[in-house]
């Protein structure tokens, strides 16, 4: 199993390679048990595809996710 630093490194590449650019300005921080993404996107969708882009790098952990939907 990788140490948490290597997970946190895992999980944020992650998002830095979304082909979905509003994806790439999300935080990712991990506590013991949990991997927490925040951060704003427009839309439902976003927020959705952020949570399943990170659901095969969050291990045993529980996935939080924090990102509000902002509309203009």
């Amino acid at each position: 199993m990788a140490s948490p630093a290597q997970f946190m490194t895992q999980a944020a590449h992650t998002l830095k390679r979304s082909l979905h650019p509003a994806l790439r300005y999300l935080s990712v921080e991990e506590t013991d048990d949990s991997l927490i993404i925040s951060g704003r996107v427009n839309s439902y969708y976003l927020k959705q595809l952020a949570q399943e882009t990170l659901m095969p790098v969050r291990g045993e952990r529980q996935l939080v996710n924090r990102v509000n939907v902002v509309t203009k």
